[in-house]
């Protein structure tokens, strides 16, 4: 639960970074930011996959271009739930949901480096066997010490 309140607030952050550098973008408070990330989570979440297979036609025949106009468009879509935020014009409409990739991803990865919500390090002691291309037993313990790898696979053929 707690990653989707950190989503909500890394895109209400981004919309109003989208706010101050794109024309025609607008978010009157941080109440509306906020309504605005929890809109643009719902409208990418059950609208976007829909139009995006309905649309898939004409993605195909323009080589991909077309869903950046389905972004504007669930951009657009999210901001007509929410009083308070806009999207008026073409550039809003297409170059908002652009930067607000941009913006949600580079405030994702600093969340992630300075260690906000995210996962927590983990420490691996496996004793079962790998069979049929699953580990039959792992166990994962809390580890205060920054994220190791070490990997140990033993191929065991099978007896069968």
């Amino acid at each position: 639960m707690g990653g989707f309140f950190l989503t909500t607030l890394i895109t209400a952050l981004s919309v109003l970074v989208v706010n101050l550098i794109i024309p025609g973008v607008g978010i009157s408070s941080f109440a509306a930011a906020l309504l605005a990330g929890v809109s643009i989570g719902v409208v990418n979440g059950f609208v976007k996959p829909i139009v995006m297979i309905l649309s898939l036609p004409a993605t195909i025949l323009t080589l991909g271009f077309f869903s950046l106009i389905v972004n504007g468009f669930c951009f657009w879509l999210a901001s007509a739930f929410v009083p308070g935020f806009t999207v008026n014009g073409f550039f809003a409409f297409f170059l908002g949901p652009i930067l607000l990739s941009i913006v949600s991803t580079l405030l994702t990865n600093l969340a992630i480096r300075e260690g906000i919500g995210g996962s927590q390090n983990l420490e691996s002691s496996q004793t079962g066997e790998f069979r049929q291309g699953y580990v039959t037993q792992e166990t994962f313990t809390r580890s205060s010490e920054p994220a190791k790898t070490n990997v140990t696979i033993d191929v065991v053929p099978n007896s069968d």
